[in-house]
């Protein structure tokens, strides 16, 4: 049956196959029955005139008393063609003359007792159907003498005349063999127009339609029905092509808008991405994805815990502020700083800004959360950068405002030198105090180059930088500050030259920075001692303090972003470390803390010796 469901074609042929055939049958069966009844009829009207003359023939023998020559009437009558049998009963059914001498003296187990003739269809004692004309004979007053009073006696007896049937039926046989004949002409004549007629203006514009159909399901835009024509047909397919060309302009017109906010969003340099209440991720841009290493929008779709976190289940907000939670409890922006998982395992510290925001979606007004995400990391190089410019302004100013004059001053001093120098009068003295000022002018003037160094851009390109130079240069800047603080530098720097492939304004700023940090930890006054060695091509710097430690509880976070632990109560940026962590791992270093509460912390900076890496000899 399912082959006959799935084509349009078939139904129609089936259908009208069975009306046509269910009419043809009904047709045949009402021209049977009408033919027949009319042969009948017809058959009958003859009989009766046949009859007539029989019964006449009959009462004339019967009031002559010519009882042979009824029987030879009857005999002669029987051997006509076309009739079977003649026989008369009398009224009890008993039979007293036959064309047949076999069926004289029997008597008819069913006798006719209506005084109306009849025709009808029997069976003969053979078992063959013969047609059967049942003619009564009535009782006439030339009659009574024989056959008493006609009221007592109607009928004197009953004439029977069986006609063959077989010709008849091999008529209507033929008739109907004949009339199937041309039911099923006509029906196959019916089919065969149907099946031209449905195949050619239905099942091949719906087959063009449905393809085009199924090739716009499967994303091609490009497909048209192009029906010629103006029935109704053709009319659905430039519905359906007009239909097709809105959709491709909407389409089209959707993903250049899908387009132009993914592009917008992308162009954010924070991270971004949007949440639906059930934690899936709707949208991402590009600065997230790099944040997290994830290819273009594989995020989407997926759960933010799975994609952040490596979670397999949302995680519990007792533990964790989760924006979505909150956001979604409280309905106003929040906050809050999380560490997430790249794609490679390892950690990012980030910012996150989380705020509602309701969409239809679906027919669905939701609540979704939007999440800013700033890489802390990113934070820490920007105020690095910017702290450096600050320094760069600073050095500036120093060389114009200072630099420049001692030059001048220096320039003048050189000019008295050399005059008091040409006059043999001058007292000893003089030039003894010239050359004392001319010495201290030249350490500010170094002092001053010290600052120029510290506070210069970093590089493009990479440069080797003598690190015991420039712990002792940057050292030499804190000392003022360390005696006003009773804090003693002491220094212990490896005698061979210790070179690392790096900016020197950025390995100058390491040391301030875990300098100015020991210098926190001390606030009553203490030693800071810094050491410089060299081992297995590797060199290492300690920043060693006599303060007051560390709490191993705050251990685990002292390298991240803003985070601010200072001995001296005061509030710090808390960006010292993360900054320095940053520069040194970008040369391919590591920092490492060892700390005792209340006892001091070991700053041991790892970096790789330049001066074996690049074959230089110290």
């Amino acid at each position: 049956m399912s082959w006959i469901a799935n084509s349009l074609n078939r139904k129609f042929i089936l259908g009208t196959a069975s009306g046509l055939a269910v009419s043809s049958l009904v047709f045949l069966l009402l021209y049977i029955q009408l033919y027949q009844s009319e042969l009948s009829g017809e058959r009958a009207r003859t009989a009766a005139q046949v009859n007539r003359l029989l019964q006449t023939s009959l009462e004339n023998a019967m009031l002559k008393r010519d009882l042979p020559g009824l029987t030879k009437m009857v005999e002669k009558w029987g051997q006509q063609q076309g009739i079977a049998t003649v026989f008369i009963t009398n009224p009890a059914g008993e039979i007293r003359f036959a064309s047949r001498p076999d069926l004289l003296g029997r008597k008819l187990p069913d006798p006719y007792t209506s005084s109306s003739p009849s025709t009808r269809f029997v069976e003969d004692d053979k078992g063959e159907e013969t047609l059967r004309s049942i003619n009564p004979v009535h009782n006439k007053s030339p009659c009574t003498e024989c056959h008493g009073p006609i009221a007592k006696s109607p009928i004197n007896g009953i004439l029977y005349v069986d006609y063959d049937a077989a010709p008849l039926r091999r008529k209507v046989q033929n008739t109907t063999l004949l009339l199937m004949g041309a039911g099923a002409l006509i029906v196959i004549l019916n089919l065969t127009g149907g099946w031209w007629f449905i195949r050619h203006y239905i099942l091949k514009p719906v087959d063009r339609l449905t393809r085009a159909s199924e090739t716009l399901t499967h994303g091609d835009l490009s497909a048209r029905v192009s029906m010629p024509g103006k029935d109704e047909l053709s009319r659905l397919g430039n519905a359906f092509d007009f239909m097709a060309i809105r959709l491709q302009d909407k389409l089209q017109e959707l993903e250049e808008q899908k387009g132009f906010l993914q592009s917008l969003v992308d162009a954010i340099p924070d991270g971004v991405r949007i949440i639906n209440k059930d934690f899936n991720i709707l949208l991402t841009n590009r600065a997230y994805r790099t944040q997290l290493g994830l290819a273009d929008e594989t995020d989407v779709g997926q759960p933010c815990y799975l994609i952040a976190h490596n979670r397999d289940k949302p995680c519990p907000p007792t533990l964790t502020t989760c924006p979505l939670h909150e956001v979604t409890k409280k309905r106003t922006p929040l906050k809050v700083l999380h560490r997430h998982q790249r794609t490679d395992q390892s950690t990012l510290d980030v910012e996150i800004f989380a705020a509602p925001m309701t969409a239809n979606i679906k027919g669905e007004e939701q609540t979704l959360i939007v999440e800013s995400i700033r890489d802390l990391a990113n934070e820490v190089k920007y105020s690095q950068e910017q702290k450096l410019s600050e320094l760069g302004r600073l050095a500036t100013g120093v060389a114009h405002e200072i630099h420049n004059p001692l030059a001048s001053v220096k320039l003048a001093l050189d000019a008295t030198e050399k005059a008091v120098d040409s006059h043999p009068d001058c007292p000893a003295s003089i030039m003894d105090h010239l050359k004392l000022v001319d010495h201290e002018i030249d350490k500010c003037i170094q002092i001053t180059g010290k600052l120029l160094k510290l506070g210069a851009a970093p590089g493009e390109s990479l440069e080797l930088v003598d690190i015991n130079a420039a712990m002792h240069e940057t050292l030499s800047l804190l000392r003022w500050t360390a005696e006003q603080n009773n804090i003693e530098i002491i220094e212990k720097l490896d005698p061979s030259l210790l070179r690392v492939l790096a900016s020197e304004s950025e390995m100058r700023m390491v040391a301030l920075n875990l300098a100015q940090n020991a210098f926190h930890a001390m606030p009553i006054g203490g030693v800071l001692i810094v050491s410089t060695t060299s081992r297995k091509r590797r060199i290492t710097i300690q920043f060693n303090d006599t303060g007051a430690g560390i709490r191993e509880k705050d251990l685990p976070y002292i390298f991240d972003p803003f985070f601010s632990r200072r001995a001296d109560d005061a509030k710090g940026t808390g960006l010292g470390l993360s900054i320095s962590l940053a520069i040194i791992e970008k040369y391919g270093g590591s920092i490492n803390v060892a700390s005792e509460f209340s006892a001091g912390s070991i700053f041991t900076i790892d970096l790789p010796d330049a001066s074996h890496e690049m074959g230089v000899q110290a």
